[in-house]
């Protein structure tokens, strides 16, 4: 199958990151869809701005580079979400995330249920899940979903919006998970898993039935754990101007590997050095170059330029 009809759905928020240096557009599964777009999928967001500016940005933004819009709802009663970040010494991001927002009123309405249930991939995280009707529009899309499809749960912590019964119950529909090092002790916690960092994502794997688990360590690389193989990535050299994005870029490229059914040593290394690029570049979603672009050729979409 050709790269261009793989079809995938991030789902959940979408919103601007009030960065040190300017706004930009930000959230996880609007950043995830982004990148998986430029590496040459169909890719949709199922998300939900406001009846505002900074909602018709997003939109024209959006549509002017290409990416499919036809799932992103306008509120006419909440505001366009915003995060405010902070970087420290290390270019680590710390976010305060703002609440009442048009992305926490998602909908399984009928273009998004559309979209998932075509869908070859979606990817939801913990954050859109914050309020009762957001997380039961979620699991209604993810019902949805044909059985054959990737359903990525990309755990993404945001404190405070950290509930134990929301990463348990988003365990149940997904087949690949996706962490970092600082979310693998909390669920290490929850499930009581004990041992290495690999026996904890073996065990994961197992317990839930993953076809796929992946555990990003920052500038140290990445374990993936599928079928009992176990590939670790040491990590790239990397100017790193800020980390945001990065993960899910990397998130997004492991996507692409999967659909095109490489072998997880392969996945993980193109998956770590399309995240080292993007470390080194300011911003969630810079263009990425076309050697990264390269490996799904075929017939590429048309890369979008950066969106800030």
């Amino acid at each position: 199958m050709s790269q261009s009809k793989y079809k995938i759905v991030g789902i959940g928020e979408i919103l601007w990151d009030l960065l040190p240096s300017g706004k930009q557009l930000g959230g996880a599964p609007a950043n995830f869809t982004c990148h998986a777009w430029a590496l040459g999928a169909e890719a949709r967001l199922v998300s939900r701005v406001g009846e505002d500016a900074l909602g018709r940005e997003i939109i024209e933004r959006w549509g002017v580079r290409g990416i499919l819009t036809d799932t992103i709802a306008v509120d006419k009663e909440r505001l366009t979400g915003t995060v405010s970040v902070e970087l420290d010494a290390n270019g680590q991001p710390k976010y305060t995330i703002h609440e009442r927002v048009a992305w926490d009123r998602i909908e399984a309405d009928d273009a998004a249920l559309d979209a998932v249930g075509r869908a070859d991939a979606v990817c939801f995280g913990t954050l859109a899940q914050r309020t009762k009707s957001s997380r039961a529009a979620i699991a209604v899309l993810l019902a949805a979903t044909r059985p054959d499809a990737l359903r990525i749960f990309d755990v993404n912590l945001r404190p405070p919006f950290v509930a134990r019964d929301v990463i348990v119950e988003s365990m149940k529909p997904a087949n690949v998970l996706k962490l970092n090092e600082h979310e693998l002790p909390v669920l290490a916690d929850i499930f009581s898993l004990s041992g290495s960092s690999a026996e904890q994502i073996a065990a994961l794997a197992g317990r839930f039935g993953l076809r796929l688990v992946a555990l990003t360590r920052g500038g140290e690389g990445s374990l993936l754990f599928g079928d009992g193989v176990l590939s670790d990535h040491p990590g790239l050299k990397a100017t790193v101007l800020d980390t945001v994005g990065a993960g899910d870029a990397f998130t997004a490229a492991l996507t692409l590997g999967l659909l095109h059914r490489w072998d997880l040593e392969r996945i993980n290394q193109h998956a770590n050095e399309v995240a080292a690029f993007v470390c080194s570049q300011s911003g969630a979603t810079p263009k990425l170059p076309e050697a990264l672009r390269q490996p799904f050729a075929g017939e590429p979409n048309a890369a979008p330029d950066p969106i800030s």
